[in-house]
């Protein structure tokens, strides 16, 4: 799965990168060394047949929902059911999009010692490309129309909306399967203009995209336990540690 992610790059760099046409972001976020579910992302999606950069609430929220807080349980969709979920299938049809990183975290469980409440020890990791440039996630959106009876109380977007996305994760390549099973989609830049068409609709035609990346493509090193603290957010959390320190301040 996908729980973290950092986000550096600036509106700028993502419109080169991802050769964007229009930017429809009011301001400049700060560098966030720890996206968490709920936060606003930074997604490409397409407009009119042009590609347009702007944020959105990660955590989808289907149209059918009777309320948000359904988002909080989807951040990531796995590649091998979003096609037939329900929750997701009619977003894979019609609103695919990228979900911009500058690399993600994972967890690995190292040996049998347990936390105070029992659960499995976990060293934390950081995985990103070898030249530090932006991944293209594979993701999803989906507009919910705000009920009339949570207004006020439900977030949108100013006009009675909301617009949320998804990570789309796969089985983890040989690199990564040693911290865990599962990783980001992250598109090629060859796929990233069938991803995002919107006038695709053999969604059969895009399973070649929903693979595991190739090993080369990252790097990866053990960080500091402060990152499981989503408060905790500067660019010490990407710094190498030696594997297995119980730093947790």
């Amino acid at each position: 799965m996908c729980g973290r992610f950092i986000s550096r790059s600036t509106p700028d760099e993502l419109v080169e990168q991802f050769h964007v046409d229009e930017v429809a972001i009011p301001d400049a976020a700060e560098p966030d060394y720890n996206v968490a579910p709920r936060a606003k992302v930074m997604v490409v999606r397409e407009r009119d047949h042009q590609r347009v950069l702007s944020r959105i609430r990660w955590g989808l929220v289907p149209s059918w929902a009777k309320e948000i807080g359904i988002g909080d349980r989807m951040i990531n969709a796995r590649a091998e059911t979003v096609a037939t979920k329900p929750a997701y299938r009619r977003a894979f049809a019609k609103r695919r999009c990228i979900i911009a990183a500058d690399g993600f975290y994972e967890w690995k469980v190292v040996g049998t010692p347990t936390t105070p409440k029992g659960r499995p020890k976990k060293q934390p990791y950081f995985i990103h490309r070898p030249d530090d440039a932006p991944m293209a996630f594979a993701g999803l959106w989906e507009v919910w129309k705000v009920p009339p009876d949570q207004v006020g109380t439900a977030p949108d977007d100013g006009d009675g909306w909301l617009r949320t996305c998804v990570i789309v994760t796969t089985r983890a390549n040989d690199r990564l399967a040693s911290v865990h099973d599962r990783m980001p989609v992250v598109l090629p830049e060859s796929g990233w203009e069938r991803w995002l068409d919107r006038d695709l609709v053999d969604t059969e035609s895009l399973g070649d995209l929903l693979v595991p990346a190739p090993d080369d493509e990252f790097s990866l090193h053990p960080i500091s336990t402060r990152v499981n603290r989503a408060v905790n957010n500067d660019e010490l959390l990407i710094s190498p540690v030696p594997a297995e320190t119980p730093d947790v301040g």
